[in-house]
């Protein structure tokens, strides 16, 4: 009795069972034995998430976990994929096959940013929840089930993470604005030039290659004043044995590339094709204006329009030394009567640039294809018939005026209809012609032969 008058019985105080999450145990264990988890494990490779823990420690750590809360974890899956974007990880989408297939009940992982850091694949696990696929996800020292306060601390965990993801690209843009600002370019410097590896973050300077930026300044003053073109250059460094910082052989891409980059006159354009230009704060290799030279020198010419210069026989052979096509160009020489024009045709060195193959005249072209044609039976040209009529009228002019005692009138006439087609017709005729062979030809040391 108290001294108010009040007397309490003396019972025992009510045990009221233990909860985990707000729900009674024997509720939590029931639902333990009945959900299957899959563990989750990821680590991006990527820059901004280097810091993660790494897939061995999730594991290690979420499996210790799983086994003092009693969890079945049926499989563990484990990825390396970054989850900024939505949809792109294979394993990740595997998981949510699984999970909306009945296979899994529940995931563990680390984190909630190793699930999703998109609203879209955060989107999809909620979607789940909502209809009764995923009963929970279970983080280190967290779970979330299907109840609104779990899934709206889930979003906003997953949410969290997005917003440092994109404050991360704002921030990494921003300084490499200022980086660039500052004369110094937020890439890997070209053949020239060192990059800093030792000084501190801030301080580090772009040095002049002292063994290699006196051989870049020579290549442009080539270009510029001895008219050496790309492959020139290229042929030049194999001389004189020039490699890259890697001890890599230079390509002759790689050549156009070095001529074409201002970087080397001190000036440098970031991101490339972005229109904004910077000045460096390192030393040029070479003016502004050799730089400029160099251009003009490599400055493409227009192409002219399809058609205003044929040639009889192009794209009708091959070179039969490396297996490019043949190609033809014209030379005019100053005669008394005027200009003469002379045809050659050479190998276009396509496959190989020191292919070997001579040059031709096209009159002496058109011999080696008559001596294939006289060959060939007058059956065989007359199977194109505007060739074939043309034979047949040539013929019988050309039978009056051989000789009697011409052993084979009809080889004599053929012979001389095929030097008057190459001399006097149209060159669709001479290619015409030509295609009677019906076989490829090759151009080999000045001879036309058949393959």
């Amino acid at each position: 009795m108290n001294q108010e008058g009040v007397q309490f019985t003396n019972t025992s105080p009510i045990l009221l069972p233990q909860e985990e999450n707000g729900k009674p145990i024997h509720a939590i264990e029931a639902q333990k034995a009945t959900v299957k988890h899959c563990l989750y494990a990821r680590k991006s490779s990527e820059d901004d998430e280097r810091q993660a823990l790494s897939i061995d420690s999730q594991i290690k750590e979420m499996t210790n976990q799983s086994a003092i809360q009693g969890l079945q974890v049926v499989d563990i899956r484990t990825e390396s994929h970054s989850a900024k974007s939505t949809g792109l990880r294979p394993v990740f989408n595997q998981l949510i096959a699984d999970v909306r297939s009945g296979l899994f009940q529940g995931i563990l992982s680390w984190a909630p940013d190793r699930l999703s850091r998109n609203a879209g694949d955060l989107g999809t696990i909620v979607d789940l929840m909502d209809n009764g696929y995923l009963k929970e996800i279970r983080t280190h020292g967290q779970i979330f089930t299907n109840s609104p306060n779990d899934k709206f601390l889930l979003m906003i965990l997953c949410s969290q993470a997005k917003l440092e993801n994109d404050n991360r690209g704002i921030n990494v843009k921003r300084g490499q604005r200022t980086k660039c600002e500052m004369g110094v370019r937020p890439t890997m410097c070209p053949i020239g030039y060192l990059n800093d590896m030792y000084s501190g973050k801030g301080q580090k300077k772009i040095y002049i290659d002292p063994e290699r930026a006196p051989i870049i300044k020579e290549m442009f003053e080539k270009v510029a004043y001895q008219d050496f073109s790309g492959r020139d250059i290229y042929e030049w460094f194999k001389e004189i044995g020039f490699r890259s910082k890697r001890n890599f052989v230079i390509t002759l891409s790689s050549v156009y590339l070095m001529l074409n980059n201002a970087y080397y006159c001190g000036i440098f354009e970031y991101p490339i094709g972005s229109g904004h230009w910077y000045k460096g704060s390192y030393d040029p290799i070479i003016s502004k204006e050799l730089f400029k030279d160099v251009q003009l020198r490599l400055a493409v010419r227009p192409k002219s329009k399809p058609g205003t210069k044929e040639f009889n026989f192009t794209r009708m052979l091959k070179c039969g030394s490396c297996g490019s096509g043949i190609t033809a160009q014209d030379k005019f020489k100053n005669c008394k009567n005027g200009k003469k024009r002379y045809v050659y045709y050479h190998c276009t060195k396509v496959r190989d640039h020191h292919c070997p193959e001579p040059y031709i005249r096209e009159e002496e072209l058109i011999k080696e294809f008559i001596k294939i044609l006289e060959q060939l039976s007058a059956d065989t040209i007359k199977s194109n018939a505007k060739l074939g009529e043309k034979l047949e009228i040539f013929r019988q002019f050309s039978v009056l005026e051989t000789e009697n005692n011409d052993p084979n009138p009809e080889q004599t006439a053929l012979s001389k209809f095929l030097k008057h087609i190459f001399k006097e017709g149209s060159r669709e005729e001479k290619r015409e012609l030509v295609d009677c062979i019906k076989m490829p030809l090759y151009l080999n040391e000045g001879q036309v032969i058949v393959k």
